[in-house]
């Protein structure tokens, strides 16, 4: 499996961490950065790993910065994209269960090391599970695409 994962500074330390920690698991990974604690712009490598998802280039996306939120935002600005901020294993377990999140987002100021790698593994681990679930997540992509859904309720 093949993993793009980019961070801001904030979460430097941490993507580093993620990165070992999936290495030692075999899976291949793909570092957008940043590549240093100097200040960065974090919808900058949102865009990168999005990208790279959206296009194949990888399975899978992480994303980490100070709390998870904007560059889970930037993200999910990606036509494609299904980023899920999680900072608990079930929500990262639902995420990918219900939501076939294509992205996972979270914050390093929000989880430390051994919860952000439980959070992953479950992330991975989990298959979507389709049937009701395939069909919302249509729905997402009809909104996404600007189709008015309402009638649908």
């Amino acid at each position: 499996m093949k993993i793009a994962i980019g961070s801001d500074h904030a979460a430097y330390h941490l993507r580093k961490t993620i990165i070992q920690h999936l290495e030692s698991k075999g899976q291949q990974v793909n570092d957008f950065g940043t590549h240093s604690t100097e200040s960065t712009h974090y919808p900058v490598y949102a865009q990168m790993v999005a990208r790279a998802v959206v296009s194949k280039e990888a399975e899978f996306g992480i994303l980490i910065c100070g709390t998870g939120v904007g560059i889970g935002i930037s993200a999910n600005k990606v036509p494609g994209v299904r980023c899920a901020i999680v900072s608990d294993t079930y929500s990262s377990r639902m995420a990918r269960a219900h939501n076939n999140a294509n992205i996972l987002a979270f914050g390093a100021r929000v989880v430390g090391p051994g919860l952000a790698c439980d959070i992953v593994d479950t992330w991975l681990a989990e298959e979507f599970q389709g049937g009701r679930h395939q069909t919302r997540v249509d729905l997402i992509t009809q909104i996404e695409s600007g189709k008015d859904i309402s009638d649908q309720a």
